[in-house]
């Protein structure tokens, strides 16, 4: 279970946050999350997977792939999550024990 304190939080920086289960993972759900700038499209939903997955401490997976300043590898395409398609980039944040919304925050740094 996601801390109380933290899911709270990130409530107050992202309208319509929601969470999702599934597969014994809770994952984050946030509609229309606004993308750094020069990103297309800007804004999206996310999901969040807080914890440990394909080998990736955490994941922050997208509606649909984003395009950016840099090329990324989008190496899950199509993933089917809480009865929805997401895609992710490959890319690796720092350590796991950051707060939720720093998770989100370093994942968003990839696409500056």
């Amino acid at each position: 279970m996601l801390p109380k304190d933290q899911i709270d939080e990130l409530k107050g920086l992202y309208s319509g946050l929601s969470l999702v289960m599934e597969t014994g993972i809770e994952y984050i759900f946030i509609p229309n999350l606004q993308m750094p700038t020069g990103c297309v499209p800007d804004k999206l939903d996310a999901l969040l997977c807080p914890s440990a997955r394909d080998g990736y401490s955490s994941r922050l997976f997208f509606s649909q792939r984003v395009q950016g300043p840099r090329l990324l590898n989008w190496n899950a395409n199509g993933v089917r999550i809480g009865e929805r398609n997401w895609y992710a980039f490959s890319y690796k944040i720092g350590a796991s024990a950051q707060r939720l919304a720093q998770k989100i925050s370093s994942h968003l740094t990839a696409l500056q």
